[in-house]
């Protein structure tokens, strides 16, 4: 008889590969990270790259971000496309403004939860018991989001803030600190350590003047894992975007498990409007500020290949990204591509290593390339800056499109009994 390969051992005579967890690997790579922007730091002359400031703000910039990433990992992992998350984070605004308004932040936070959840609702209706394609209800809700708070707002703000596009003063959520930590780390941060200045700068950033929406939204990255990873709820979820035939066939209520999954991750995308309404040092509602950040929260889902962990870390790109054009300017984002350079050769080395020659010339080509425009100019031009976050995600998604893992019914038309 001829041996066969196990699929857990392996050929015989060899060991199994050993894989390092999960959050071992996060832990990998948010060092590294540390580590390159650290020497870019340092050889740029830019301490506002690991400043805590720097930090802070890109805290709040990313909250938005990561909760409609969250809300799309919700609707995809249950087999439905979410591009409508734009519309549901402006519905999210709307209702935030509205609710905090008349009842406190907190009535805000409400409120726009539920207008978020209205929009997912809509999209389950479209697509799950209508069959609607998912792109067209996307697009549909993205719309309708915009055209429908423009009303209310025309209807309802404009009469007392004298403004069709801008609701009146609405309360904030209050701040705070660990004050004996962030005293510790400042003067570490203020000490200017090769490395431990760093990160006690970016440690400080996100201990200091901290929301409960923040800390609210952090927490629902490890319980969106486990709920969906380690529930029975959470299984049957995640069956019905693998295989909803089969998932029928045992006894799951499919469409029953898509509404959940759209209602909660139009929640979720609300919650992202609200943050950027209810959040100190940003705007009241106003018409078109989401900009984007919708789709942006797609990507960053898509960069984390539909997984809680992976989906934080495309947020924090993202949102550092932003928080630094606001921070440093156009000096500083250049900063960064001294960074991405530095990323780019050690990728390149690690190819090299592997013998495996194309992507190491894409990476030579790269490093080259933003070194080039790192030393060719001082700064980059002011109507290029506010796109830094855009410009990431266009390159991040380029990037990582090379080893994604979507679910294997996403976007799929489902006829409850079509597997009898």
């Amino acid at each position: 008889m001829i041996d066969s390969p196990s699929p857990v051992t392996g050929p015989p005579g060899r060991a199994p590969k050993r894989r390092l967890p999960g959050w071992a690997r996060a832990a990998l790579w948010a060092a590294a990270a540390v580590g390159v922007v650290s020497i870019a730091s340092y050889a740029t002359d830019m301490p506002v790259l690991t400043s805590s400031n720097t930090a802070n703000t890109a805290l709040r910039l990313a909250l938005p971000i990561l909760l409609a990433a969250l809300g799309g990992l919700w609707a995809e992992r249950a087999g439905v496309i979410n591009i409508g998350l734009e519309g549901m984070l402006i519905l999210g605004t709307w209702g935030a403004a509205w609710g905090a308004y008349h009842g406190g932040v907190w009535a805000g936070l409400l409120a726009a939860i539920v207008f978020g959840a209205l929009g997912g609702l809509l999209h389950a209706v479209a697509t799950v018991t209508f069959n609607v394609n998912h792109i067209v209800s996307g697009v549909a809700i993205n719309l309708l989001g915009l055209g429908l708070t423009k009303y209310l707002a025309n209807l309802i703000f404009e009469p007392i803030s004298g403004n069709p596009r801008q609701s009146p003063p609405v309360p904030k959520f209050d701040t705070y600190s660990a004050t004996f930590l962030s005293d510790w780390l400042g003067d570490l941060e203020d000490a200017q350590r090769v490395v431990l200045s760093d990160v006690a700068g970016l440690l400080r950033g996100l201990v200091t003047q901290v929301t409960p929406l923040a800390m609210l939204a952090v927490l629902l990255v490890p319980l969106s894992y486990l709920v969906l990873w380690r529930t029975r709820f959470g299984l049957r979820l995640r069956s019905c975007g693998e295989n909803p035939v089969a998932a029928e066939s045992l006894g799951v209520n499919v469409y029953l498990h898509k509404y959940s999954a759209l209602v909660v991750s139009g929640g979720l995308a609300g919650m992202g409007g609200a943050s950027l309404v209810l959040l100190p040092g940003g705007a009241d509602y106003l018409e078109g500020q989401t900009n984007g950040r919708g789709f942006i929260g797609l990507a960053a889902m898509i960069f984390g290949n539909w997984r809680p962990g992976g989906l934080l870390g495309g947020a924090a790109l993202f949102g550092y990204a932003d928080g630094l054009q606001l921070s440093g300017g156009g000096e500083a984002v250049l900063g960064l591509l001294y960074g991405v350079v530095i990323l780019l050769l050690v990728i390149l080395v690690v190819q090299v290593v592997r013998r495996k020659w194309v992507p190491a010339l894409l990476a030579a080509a790269g490093a080259g390339i933003l070194y080039y425009v790192y030393w060719a100019n001082d700064e980059l031009p002011r109507d290029l800056i506010p796109y830094t976050a855009h410009f990431v995600t266009l390159i991040v998604l380029a990037v990582s499109a090379q080893n994604l893992r979507p679910p294997r019914s996403i976007g799929r038309q489902y006829r409850r009994g079509e597997g009898d």
